[in-house]
């Protein structure tokens, strides 16, 4: 997607996008991107997050300011750990060592958060209207990982947006498919999490489960489990039938946590891949299906970001307001 460019002459800034598979870094100024000064980085070739500001930074005369980071890991403060890459990581380090005043980190879903306020609708894919109303939002990411943030307004027009680490929390269990699951998983994994089926490496439990209680030998990835959706494998169907259902049922509950009547935001990679099949596999249904709930979370409108570029922006527009 294209990304949204400074115009400003504001102060420098440093944003970058840390996720489980790859890094995406550019200048700022302002709530914009500086035109062409993004670059993608593969994490599997570095050994940690200072290497790649290094890298990045090597490349250009003119240095930043401050700085912001969206991690794909647990944020405490001033230090990162980023769980699905095994990398740790210290903002004040990254500042000292890289001449910028300030560096600050966020959960990559709290990044997000910033920027779907400002996302133009032609960034955004309506999964079903609802009723938006208010300015309260919800951010689930579906890709190396899965977790969730709520985005609130305040009164003097900042946005909080609390770190979450909502997709450890317990798979939501309807019916003997579910239980079965849960075993299944609790057997492997210790616990049945959201993350265990959502993410991408949970698709591909979701599919070995599906073969094994079909009697079936072997597993697929996750593209290969997409591309045997597109060729109508009832196997790959019937994993992609349960696993938007579960997204619906998750996104459901977590909706009701925070009432974001102003819309739920899908992001992430995974989130992409499974937009063609969400009305044919029952979102709508397992979404609105809250007992004497489902007239509340009805109205709530949710849509997926089709902006790759989103947590840059997000970055920029935490340090603008600050």
């Amino acid at each position: 997607m294209t990304a949204q460019h400074s115009t400003t002459s504001a102060p420098l800034v440093l944003v970058a996008d840390i996720g489980g598979t790859n890094t995406r870094m550019a200048f700022a100024r302002g709530h914009g991107l500086v035109a062409s000064s993004t670059k993608r980085f593969r994490n599997a070739e570095f050994a940690g997050l200072g290497d790649i500001v290094a890298r990045f930074l090597s490349q250009h005369a003119e240095k930043p300011e401050k700085a912001a980071f969206a991690l794909a890991g647990l944020v405490h403060g001033d230090d990162a750990d980023m769980t699905n890459l095994g990398w740790k990581a210290n903002a004040r380090d990254i500042a000292r060592d890289n001449g910028i005043a300030k560096v600050h980190f966020l959960n990559d879903l709290q990044a997000q958060g910033h920027a779907v306020a400002g996302l133009p609708e032609s960034h955004l894919r309506t999964i079903r209207p609802g009723q938006p109303e208010g300015a309260t939002r919800l951010v689930i990411g579906l890709g190396t990982g899965v977790n969730a943030a709520p985005v609130f307004p305040t009164s003097t027009g900042q946005t909080i947006v609390p770190a979450s680490e909502s997709g450890h929390i317990h798979l939501p269990l309807h019916g003997q498919d579910d239980y079965d699951l849960a075993d299944w998983l609790i057997a492997r994994r210790g616990i049945a999490s959201v993350e265990d089926v959502l993410a991408g490496a949970g698709l591909e439990r979701l599919y070995s489960f599906h073969a094994e209680q079909a009697g079936l030998a072997g597993g697929k990835d996750a593209a290969a489990i997409l591309a045997a959706m597109e060729t109508g494998c009832t196997l790959a169907q019937s994993t992609g039938r349960h696993y938007v259902r579960l997204l619906g049922q998750t996104a459901a509950s977590l909706a009701l946590v925070t009432l974001p009547y102003a819309g739920i935001y899908l992001i992430g990679g995974v989130a992409r891949a499974f937009a063609p099949w969400l009305d044919q596999f029952g979102f709508e249904s397992a979404f609105t299906d809250m007992g004497r709930m489902s007239p509340l979370v009805q109205r709530i409108p949710v849509s997926l970001v089709e902006d790759d570029y989103a947590a840059l922006a997000g970055c920029a527009a935490y340090i603008a307001s600050r």
